[in-house]
C-alpha cells in the first residue's frame, strides 16, 4: 500500500496533535520542556558541545549557555573544558540527572497508561502493535533530517 498525499497529511496533524496532547502530561513537572529536551538528547547521544546542543535544540548559543548553566547548578549535567579546544565546553548528564530524567519518563509513562486504559481493548492493540512500524518511522524521519535524537 503506497501513502497517499492524504495520508501524510493525516499522519502530521496526528503528531502535531499528540505532540499538543502531551505536553499536559508533563505540566507540572520540575523539568521545563527544554530542560527535559536536552537532558534526553545527553541521555541518547552523549556528551555534547553547547554549539551542538544549540543548533539540535533550535536555539540560540546564548539561550543553550544559560539553560547549561542552570542544569548545571541544579547538579542534572556537569560541564569540562573540551579536551580538544579549551574554548569550549562538553556537557554530560550526572547521574542526579538521568534520575530526573527517569522520574519524569516514569510520570509520563504512568498518564500515557491510564490514556491507553481508557480505550478500548481493540484500540489499544491496534495502537501497541503499530509502534514497531511508528518507531521504523522515527528513526527514517531523524535519518532524513540528517539528524539523530
Amino acid at each position: 500500500m503506497n501513502p497517499q498525499p492524504d495520508d501524510a497529511t493525516r499522519l502530521s496533524l496526528a503528531i502535531e496533535r499528540l505532540v499538543r496532547a502531551f505536553r499536559p502530561l508533563t505540566e507540572e513537572d520540575p523539568l521545563s520542556q527544554a530542560a527535559a529536551a536536552v537532558l534526553s538528547r545527553l541521555d541518547t547521544s552523549g556528551p555534547s558541545g553547547i554549539t551542538g546542543l544549540a543548533r539540535a535544540e533550535r536555539v540560540t548559543q546564548p539561550a543553550m549557555t544559560q539553560l547549561v548553566n542552570r542544569l548545571h547548578g541544579e547538579g542534572l549535567v556537569t560541564r569540562e573544558a573540551s579536551s580538544s579546544d579549551r574554548r569550549s565546553v562538553v556537557v554530560a548528564l550526572t547521574a542526579e540527572g538521568r534520575n530526573a530524567l527517569d522520574a519524569r519518563r516514569a510520570r509520563r509513562a504512568r498518564r500515557v497508561a491510564a490514556s491507553l486504559e481508557s480505550i478500548d481493548a481493540d484500540a489499544r492493540h491496534r495502537i501497541l502493535s503499530a509502534l514497531p512500524a511508528l518507531e521504523q518511522f522515527i528513526d527514517a524521519t531523524y535519518a532524513q533530517a540528517g539528524t539523530r535524537e
